[in-house]
């Protein structure tokens, strides 16, 4: 009961930062129910094009990528929430 949470980001990018925070504080809240991964873009070819990732940051949630930009805490919490509701 697990919900995945990827991050892509790249250096070049000022958004970027953020966006790993926000990430960040959400592995904090919800611990062990996240299975998260901040993937750089350069490096990450094969998933970039899988998800068709046009630009950064971008964050996926089980599979499902949101809008392009650092996400709100609050929108991606109750993303998040949602999603463990599903997984149950």
């Amino acid at each position: 009961m697990t919900v995945k949470l990827e991050v892509f980001t790249s250096h070049s990018c000022p958004y970027c930062p953020m966006a790993v925070e926000v990430a960040e504080q959400m592995v904090q809240k919800f611990g062990d129910k996240l299975d998260y991964q901040h993937l750089n873009v350069d490096e990450n070819m094969e998933k970039v094009r899988e998800y068709q990732i046009m630009s950064v940051p971008t964050v996926v949630l089980n599979g499902r990528p949101l809008p392009p930009g650092a996400p709100d805490a609050d929108m991606l919490e109750k993303q998040i929430k949602k999603a463990l509701l599903r997984e149950k």
